[in-house]
This record gives structure tokens, C-alpha cells and sequence, in this order.
């Protein structure tokens, strides 16, 4: 609609044109990956509805030290109930900026409940925060909390992309 500013209703331009973000796509070997993986812990984890749709659940991912991503979770949540039927997964795993890198990747899980998700649990909380000051206390909170722990066996992954415009409209 034609304003005082702008008249003819033509498209405004700012004296400097702005410079755009070019998307990326970077191919990386399972070290790359890894390193890419490890300092991020915010994450789309993607399981399997019954009926064969999508579920979305946002979580706090790390990476344990046989290389898996791991996820802290309860045992009667969507995402713990699906990967037991269906272990099939993928994971988006995003940069803490929203416009940041990320990356696709999809594996097989497997759901850990109490008692055998306490230790795992334990190694989900280092490769997050680091120590904890009363691992006592911690694991006592685990098991009145009767958390459970999905692994996810790293099987394949898309390049570390970023958003942006496409190279040809630079």
C-alpha cells in the first residue's frame, strides 16, 4: 500500500545493501561429527508414532564415550514408549544461536530404565556439566526419579549445515 514514505509502493533499499548469509553444507568424517556433536546440547530428538508420524521432542543431548548420544528421560514419555517399539531415530542436533550450524543424525536407540540407567546416567551428567559436587546425591535422585536413558548408535549423518541463501543469489 503507498505510504508518505513510499509513494509508489516500490520496494525500499537501504543505501547499503545488507550482506547476505550464504548456506552451508560440510561433509565430516565420524571425528568431525563428534566434534561438531559434543559441545551442543540442545537437540530435536525424532522417534516413530504408532500410527507412523512423526514425534518431535525437543531434549538435552550429549555424547557418551563410546561415541552415542544420550538423552535423559523417564521411562513413560512419548519418546522413551517409541523407541522401545521402533528404535529407528533421527536426531537434529542444533547450535545453542538458532541460526547456528546443526545436523541431522539418525541411528538406532535403545531405552535404559532403572537400575541399569544409573551409571549411564552418571556419564550423561559429565559429558553435559562436567562433576557433579555429590554424585551421592545425584544418583539418589535419579532413582526416586526413576529416570531412564535413551543411547543412540550413530549410523549415519547429513553434512554440518547452516541456513542462509542459496550461493547463486550472493
Amino acid at each position: 500500500m503507498p505510504s508518505a514514505k513510499n509513494p509508489r509502493n516500490a520496494p525500499l533499499r537501504s543505501a547499503v545493501t545488507p550482506r547476505r548469509t550464504i548456506a552451508t553444507n560440510t561433509k565430516v568424517d565420524r571425528d568431525g561429527l563428534l566434534d561438531f556433536v559434543r559441545p551442543r546440547h540442545h537437540a530435536i530428538l525424532m522417534t516413530t508414532r504408532p500410527d507412523g508420524r512423526p514425534q518431535a521432542s525437543p531434549v538435552t543431548c550429549g555424547v557418551d564415550p563410546a561415541g552415542r548420544i544420550v538423552i535423559s528421560t523417564y521411562p513413560d514419555r512419548a519418546k522413551a514408549t517409541n523407541a522401545r517399539r521402533d528404535p529407528r531415530v533421527s536426531v537434529c542436533v542444533l547450535s545453542d544461536d538458532f541460526g547456528g550450524a546443526w545436523v541431522q543424525v539418525d541411528g538406532t536407540a535403545e531405552v535404559l530404565d532403572m537400575p541399569e540407567a544409573l551409571e549411564p546416567l552418571v556419564e550423561y551428567f559429565r559429558c553435559i556439566s562436567g562433576e557433579h559436587p555429590d554424585w551421592d546425591e545425584y544418583r539418589e535422585a535419579m532413582r526416586v526419579q526413576d529416570k531412564s536413558l535413551i543411547r543412540v548408535t550413530i549410523e549415519r549423518w547429513s553434512p554440518v549445515a547452516t541456513g542462509g541463501f542459496p550461493a547463486r543469489l550472493a
